[in-house]
């Protein structure tokens, strides 16, 4: 049986003059999940996380959200909510203010932003100017109007940006609630971490094209040979071993300690099985460049070259 989808795209086509931003898109993302959105520069995803908050129309195609087909008329779709190029706040007023506003707009009660606000970590400065927020905060009290709504789809660009390690924890954390409490999110980001942190399925983006889209474990399992860092406590037995296994080729010692092996995951999986037997202690074993990032260069490089 199909899973039940929150965002469902066929051949979406997005022209702006003669730039064609989005060429025959295609995109599911299924309840209660977070979906990642990435791409470089021009990809087009800021242009398609427009389509879902109605910010913009399609020129051609098929867009179902929460199982509603939109139309050709730019309206919020019913249970989205979000932010694309950051949040549109009004500076001179308070964080509480500018949420109480953007109710107002809706006409509807200003309850909820105690909550709202508490949920994004600015309780203590709900009755501070937003003129004089970093960026990252700026960016959690856009979640929090986010919130206001109780939305089923939530659409983010880039929602970690600016934040330090402890605000992205605190971010992370919503999100995952959200999730967990049945909501759908959409999010880009340039960074892989996050993504990798977060979604549970990616879609990468390359002039306006889908490139690549499913669970990052398949991402990963298509990467072929990548490159690992290996950390032993007997580097000089696991050099060794490392130089009899097949289908593992040794490329440097970056220190003494440290090993790079590049290998596909089956035989690294070797690897580790004959490190361990030996009686040595796998200290750490992590990719140089993750999964994502080496799928993402790759994916979008090739398709700039068939352009």
């Amino acid at each position: 049986m199909d899973r039940p989808l929150a965002v469902r795209a066929r051949g979406i086509t997005k022209s702006f003059g003669e730039v064609i931003a989005l060429d025959g898109i295609d995109l599911d993302v299924a309840d209660g999940q977070i979906h990642g959105l990435v791409g470089p520069n021009g990809a087009g995803k800021t242009t398609l996380l427009g389509l879902l908050l109605g910010l913009a129309v399609a020129d051609s195609g098929g867009l179902e959200i929460l199982g509603t087909p939109v139309g050709r008329a730019l309206s919020v779709p019913d249970g989205v909510a979000g932010f694309v190029d950051g949040p549109g706040l009004y500076p001179s007023l308070t964080a509480r203010q500018n949420l109480a506003a953007l109710l107002a707009l809706r006409g509807e009660p200003t309850t909820g932003i105690g909550d709202a606000l508490d949920q994004v970590g600015l309780t203590d400065v709900a009755d501070d100017r937003v003129r004089g927020f970093s960026l990252g905060m700026r960016q959690r009290l856009g979640l929090a109007a986010a919130l206001l709504t109780k939305p089923r789809l939530l659409v983010l660009d880039e929602p970690s940006n600016g934040l330090d390690p402890a605000g992205k924890k605190h971010v992370y954390g919503v999100l995952n609630r959200l999730v967990a409490d049945g909501t759908s999110v959409v999010l880009s980001s340039h960074r892989m971490d996050d993504v990798e942190a977060l979604c549970s399925e990616v879609t990468i983006l390359a002039t306006g094209r889908v490139v690549f889209s499913g669970p990052l474990s398949k991402l990963a399992a298509e990467n072929g040979e990548l490159d690992y860092r290996l950390l032993t406590s007997d580097p000089e037995t696991t050099r060794r071993l490392a130089g009899e296994t097949d289908g593992i080729h040794i490329v440097d010692g970056i220190a003494a300690e440290l090993l790079v092996v590049r290998g596909l995951v089956s035989a690294l999986d070797e690897l580790v099985v004959r490190v361990v037997q030996a009686g040595i202690a796998v200290r750490e074993l992590a990719p140089v460049v993750s999964p994502l990032e080496a799928a993402f260069l790759a994916l979008t490089e090739q398709q700039e070259l068939n352009q």
